[in-house]
C-alpha cells in the first residue's frame, strides 16, 4: 500500500481525524464553518493522496488537485480554496494561499503529540518528514529549510514543527503576502 493511501487510512491525513481538527482550527480563525461546502472541503482536500508514493515529493505535492476538481462543482472559488491549501502549491503557481491553508497549518498545531507521532511512524511519513528536513533539492536547499526543524529525535521534530506553524499561521492568517515558504525552481522552471 502507497504512502499517500496509507495517511488516508490511518496516518496524518485520516480521512476522519484530520477533517475534525481541520473544523476546530477554522472555528478558532473564522468562526463556526456554517456553510456545508466548507464541511465537503475539509473533507475532500487531502484525498488526492490516495495513490500517492510520496506526501512531498512530485506526486504528493499534486495532491490538491483532485480536492479542486471535486469542489469545482460549487465554483472556481471553491476549487481555488481546496487547491491552494497547500502553500507550495499556491507559490508554484503564482497564486495566494487559501484561508483552508491557513486552517490546516494551524490544525497541526492542534493535534496532540501522542495522537500524531503514532499515526505517522505506522503510516512511514515520519521517516519522509524528517529526511526532508535536511535532505537538500535541486536548488541546494532543504524544502523546509526555513523551518529548522531538528532532524534527530521525532518528538523534537513535531515540537519544532508545530512551533514553525503557530508562528506561520499568526503572520498568514489575514491572508497577508508569503514571504516565509521558498517557490521550488525546479517546479517553476516546469512551469514557464
Amino acid at each position: 500500500m502507497k504512502t499517500g493511501t496509507k495517511s488516508i487510512l490511518f496516518g496524518a491525513h485520516q480521512f476522519f481525524l484530520h477533517p475534525i481538527f481541520l473544523a476546530l482550527a477554522w472555528r478558532r480563525l473564522y468562526g463556526f464553518p456554517w456553510d456545508p461546502r466548507l464541511w465537503i472541503a475539509f473533507i475532500v482536500h487531502d484525498l488526492g493522496y490516495w495513490g500517492k508514493s510520496n506526501m512531498d515529493g512530485p506526486e504528493g505535492n499534486r495532491h490538491v488537485e483532485l480536492g479542486g476538481k471535486i469542489m469545482r462543482i460549487f465554483g472556481e472559488h471553491w476549487s481555488q480554496l481546496c487547491l491552494y491549501h497547500s502553500r507550495f502549491y499556491a507559490k508554484e503557481h503564482g497564486a495566494p494561499f487559501s484561508r483552508l491553508c491557513v486552517a490546516d497549518k494551524l490544525s497541526i498545531t492542534m493535534i496532540p503529540k501522542r495522537l500524531y507521532l503514532p499515526l505517522v511512524r505506522l503510516t512511514g511519513e515520519i521517516e519522509e518528514y524528517m529526511a526532508l528536513a535536511k535532505a537538500r533539492t535541486q536548488d541546494g536547499e532543504p524544502k523546509y529549510a526555513s523551518m529548522k526543524v531538528s532532524t534527530n529525535d521525532e518528538e523534537r521534530w513535531f515540537n519544532d514543527v508545530q512551533e514553525y506553524l503557530r508562528r506561520w499561521v499568526e503572520e498568514h492568517k489575514n491572508g497577508g503576502p508569503d514571504t516565509w515558504t521558498p517557490i521550488l525552481k525546479r517546479r517553476s522552471r516546469e512551469l514557464q
